[in-house]
């Protein structure tokens, strides 16, 4: 073992395993945080540890810190770790334990929001469904039984961090806490209750005596010494509720999730900058990206409902594990910004003047440190003097100077490289000995199963599944003298329901992410005598959010009322006595392992049909990069991969076809429905594989298909990086780096075009496009302008080729100039290998 290797594991072990007389004392005061006497800017993160694999977690949490990070947030998720009330699962991806060391490996803090209510658009808000059915239990109010059950939870992981010596006070990473989550924003419907229970949930964290500060975002009541935060777009207006709280942003959110039904949402990383460096303009300190890796939805954890299986948030690492760029490294640099500003920024507040109509200074001095933000909050550009110099402001931008004086960024110009990143298909490769390919099984349509039970009148679903499946059946069975041609009419509380009639599927509906519920009349032709009517209502992730969500309901509620019968007379079913079945009889026998014995090879492959289990073996791609699985030709089921579930599938639900852009204006307040993508197609069509859960030859990948599709057409993806770009002005700041260089030649190095390959491994191949001029377009679809330096490829690949990153300035000194008088940039477009 190398010398540096034997450093490393020390440092990491007194990192992890730190005695107590190593503790840091973390309390905090007007300005920020503050860590063994020391006042902290911070930046932080949001990473999920269920929504990745071990297997995934140090390399994003690694290109976390990469990016500026000092700290990484995560919730805890009450059902992932107590399925059952009394048994704990700290397994796999729920080893919270195994995720805090690799943060601490990492060097990073950790910010714990306990809870443990999350949101976090996980199933039930994080609930276990079990707390549901406590006798008198009320959630999120004052109320005796969820507060005991509460204070267990808690108290547990609480317990559990000490244990470790987790806590900053204990030598270990957690220097914050969260309880609750986001009262404040419904508080109100649960009466003067509420306030009586957030004093009792400040109090109870408090006691548990963790060494650490608690804090409750948007809860503006939040009792002494609990620090209240906020969440948002934006939050440079807040301002905590007393003057000796810092301004603690928790969640600047870095996109938006992605429903079943919905367009792809995106927020242009200008945006998000500009709303970063106005929060630290206006006096934050502490502020934290949701998400910077948001992840997958394994399983059955999306909550909504109709949360999509990605949950990638368009964030900084993208689902797989890829930094995006240029949102990655433009954050980046504004980090290191916003770091040079630390000692002005932490010493003293802002004295903020108007410099003219929506743009206006901010300045931070103390002795002779100074550090200034001026920002322009109109849509459209301005040209403002500053202490006697002059400074053109981009539309809806801010710009930073440490020193008062020079600007070393502006949100709105990028220096950092952007990419594009694309998926290479394959086919499905079968390892299948017989050759057959796919096997299958036909789940029973109604009732299979001998656990199932008869009631008069319909159930609500929640109640009676307690969500140990997607699944519900409700079946019946009239006679009728006469055939009849007839509507069925049926009104569900959602999320989705599917009616067979006579052992055929005669309709479905759904309901989307905005409105579960669902009524239709689905036309349908009963026979003379003994007719089944066999409906399947289906749930799409619990609710998640709002004032009481726990009590909202789901499943076919009624009326079911038969509509136009002999004479037009209707005939209401709801109350007649009706059979259940919880779940399918395929999720008791277990094919999703793959395991079961009853699968059929023999004959024709089913296709297009509802209600088929599928199951193939194949080799995984080759290489090493992140693999997905393209369901296109499927309808809506559930996948599994070597028995590991991947989550819900729905490569038929589309976006509306309207309300999408090709430009994305950033300039003006984003909301989530702003520069939204992908209009009028599949909300989702590629699904995460991890690649720990493949083996290089035989995988075993079982599909349960609910409404009809064709395997066959399924393929895989991997995802790469196609190309690097660049685009840079002369009118840019030199990079962020170059301030650590001396005065002299610092401040002038000029603006600077960088291209870095996006592994270490690999270096830049060819160059596919240069212009210096008045070069348009974006990557991968750059084109020449009207004025064009005749040097520029030549330049690029002399300065470029064959290395794993490359400098060119950007200026007439370096390209000549082709056209006086006209402001100038340089755009490359390289590939690497």
């Amino acid at each position: 073992m190398r010398a540096s290797q034997t450093l490393f594991l020390l440092l990491w072990f007194f990192c992890v395993y730190a005695p107590s007389s190593f503790s840091t004392n973390v309390t905090y005061d007007h300005r920020a945080l503050v860590i063994d006497g020391k006042r902290r800017v911070l930046v932080s993160g949001s990473i999920h540890y269920p929504r990745s694999t071990p297997e995934m977690w140090p390399d994003i949490i690694q290109k976390s810190k990469d990016g500026g990070l000092d700290v990484i947030e995560t919730y805890v998720f009450w059902n992932l770790h107590e399925p059952v009330r009394g048994q704990y699962n700290f397994e796999g991806r729920g080893d919270l334990v195994k995720f805090v060391k690799t943060v601490a490996a990492a060097g990073l803090y950790v910010h714990l929001r306990i809870g443990p209510y999350a949101c976090a658009e996980w199933n039930y808000g994080g609930f276990p469904l079990w707390l549901h059915f406590i006798p008198g239990i009320e959630f999120r109010t004052d109320n005796k039984p969820f507060e005991k059950e509460m204070k267990r939870f808690t108290a547990k992981i609480v317990d559990m961090m000490k244990q470790e010596n987790f806590y900053a006070s204990q030598g270990g990473p957690i220097i914050l806490s969260q309880i609750e989550n986001e009262y404040g924003n419904i508080d109100a419907a649960y009466g003067p209750a509420a306030k009586s229970y957030i004093k009792w949930a400040a109090s109870m964290a408090t006691s548990l005596d963790t060494g650490v500060p608690w804090v409750m975002c948007q809860q503006t009541d939040a009792p002494d010494p609990i620090i209240n935060t906020c969440n948002g777009f934006y939050c440079d207006q807040f301002q905590p509720n007393t003057n000796a709280k810092p301004k603690i942003w928790t969640e600047g959110y870095t996109g938006w999730f992605l429903s079943f039904g919905d367009a792809v949402p995106h927020r242009p990383v200008e945006d998000l900058a500009f709303a970063v460096a106005r929060f630290f303009q206006r006096g934050g300190t502490f502020n934290n990206y949701y998400m910077y890796h948001g992840g997958t939805n394994f399983g059955r954890a999306s909550g909504g409902p109709f949360v999509a299986s990605s949950y990638d948030y368009d964030a900084p690492i993208d689902e797989y594990g890829i930094v995006r760029q240029p949102k990655w490294g433009h954050l980046r640099d504004l980090h290191k910004a916003i770091k040079l500003c630390e000692e002005a920024l932490t010493a003293t507040d802002p004295t903020i003047t108007s410099l003219g109509p929506k743009v206006e200074a901010a300045v931070y001095k103390t002795g002779a440190v100074c550090a200034a933000f001026l920002a322009n909050i109109a849509t459209s550009d301005a040209k403002v003097t500053f202490n006697g110099n002059s400074y053109h402001l981009p539309a809806w931008s801010v710009s930073i100077l440490p020193d008062c004086k020079n600007v070393v960024l502006n949100t709105a110009k990028i220096n950092s490289a952007s990419s594009i990143s694309s998926f290479t298909t394959e086919s499905l490769k079968e390892v299948d000995a017989s050759g057959s390919g796919w096997s299958w099984i036909s789940e029973p349509i109604g009732i299979s199963k001998a656990d199932s039970f008869s009631k008069f009148g319909l159930l609500e679903q929640i109640n009676t599944t307690a969500d140990r499946s997607d699944y519900l059946w409700y079946s019946l069975s009239i006679n009728l003298n006469t055939g009849a041609q007839t509507v069925l009419h049926i009104k569900s509380l959602g999320h989705a329901l599917h009616a067979f009639i006579n052992g055929k599927l005669a309709g479905s509906r759904t309901g989307n992410h905005e409105k579960a519920n669902v009524k239709v009349d689905i036309p349908i032709t009963l026979v003379s005598g003994k007719n089944t009517i066999d409906l399947l209502s289906l749930t799409v992730g619990l609710q998640n959010y709002g004032a009481f969500f726990d009590t909202w309901g789901a499943g076919i509620t009624g009326p079911v009322i038969l509509k136009g019968l002999k004479n037009g007379s209707s005939l209401d079913l709801s109350s007649h006595m009706w059979t259940y079945q919880v779940g399918l009889k395929g999720e008791n026998l277990g094919p999703s392992s793959g395991s079961s014995g009853q699968w059929n090879s023999q004959s024709t492959l089913p296709t297009n049909q509802p209600l088929i289990w599928y199951k193939t073996n194949f080799a995984a791609p080759s290489g090493s990069n992140p693999v997905a699985i393209d369901f296109t030709g499927m309808g809506k089921g559930e996948a599994w991969v070597n028995g590991q579930s991947i989550g819900r599938y729905w490569p038929t639900y589309a976006s509306p076809r309207g309300g999408c852009t090709d430009s994305c204006n950033y300039r003006g307040a984003y909301q989530a429905s702003k520069c939204l993508q992908n209009c009028g197609k599949p909300s989702q069509t590629l699904y995460h594989v991890p690649r720990s859960w493949l083996r290089p030859e035989s995988n075993t990948l079982v599909l349960f298909e609910e409404v009809g599709g064709n395997p066959k057409q399924i393929t895989f993806a991997t995802k790469q990086i196609g190309s690097v770009c660049s685009h840079v002005s002369e009118s840019h700041p030199p990079p962020v780096d170059s301030w650590n260089l001396d005065e002299e030649s610092g401040r002038k190095v000029g603006p600077v075009l960088l291209l870095e390959c996006p592994y270490p491994d690999q270096v830049i191949s060819s160059i596919k496009f240069a212009s210096f001029g008045t070069p348009h377009g974006t990557c991968g679809n750059f084109k020449q302008g009207s004025c064009s330096s005749s040097q520029a490829l030549s330049i690029v690949r002399k300065g470029c080729m064959g290395l794993s990153s490359c400098r060119i300035g950007v200026s007439i000194n370096t390209f000549g100039d082709p056209c006086k008088g006209v402001a100038k940039s340089l755009a490359v477009e390289a590939s690497c290998v």
